[in-house]
């Protein structure tokens, strides 16, 4: 896997995947920035949401429910000093469909939690408190 990161102005960089896509970083304004893109740590918070989801949604389809829609909202917390890393990171999946099984679902997130997602597994290995959760909801 390979990534580039660009300095375009200011604190502002443009960090390219090596799959091919980009995104713009950028700091708040009053560091320099202009707030034209995610801070660096909101990129790794929504990489670790980014992760997880994939893999809820991966296992929900194997094992045949019918998702309509299916979300990931993060909530962290980070330390007051320097280096302000995360300390906890909560992961709450929001799953719609129609007559899903709610063991699939926390099976699902279970799994992902302690097997598959590899960046929420990296934070817990590197001392952060990482917990999620679901809600089930039924599409009428």
């Amino acid at each position: 896997m390979q990534a580039t990161v660009k300095w375009v102005d200011g604190v502002q960089f443009l960090a390219e995947s090596g799959s091919g896509h980009s995104v713009v970083i950028d700091g708040p304004e009053d560091h320099g920035g202009r707030n034209m893109g995610v801070r660096p740590m909101e990129m790794l918070l929504l990489g670790v949401g980014g992760c997880a989801t994939f893999d809820v949604l991966t296992i929900l389809k194997k094992s045949r429910q019918a998702v309509v829609d299916c979300r990931c909202e993060l909530q962290a917390e980070r330390a007051d000093a320097v280096p302000a890393v995360f300390t906890k990171i909560h992961l709450k999946f929001v799953v719609t469909g129609q007559k899903l099984k709610e063991a699939q679902v926390a099976r699902a997130v279970e799994l992902s939690a302690t097997k598959y997602c590899s960046a929420s597994i990296m934070m817990t290995g590197a001392g952060v408190e990482v917990s999620h959760s679901y809600e089930v909801i039924e599409q009428v």
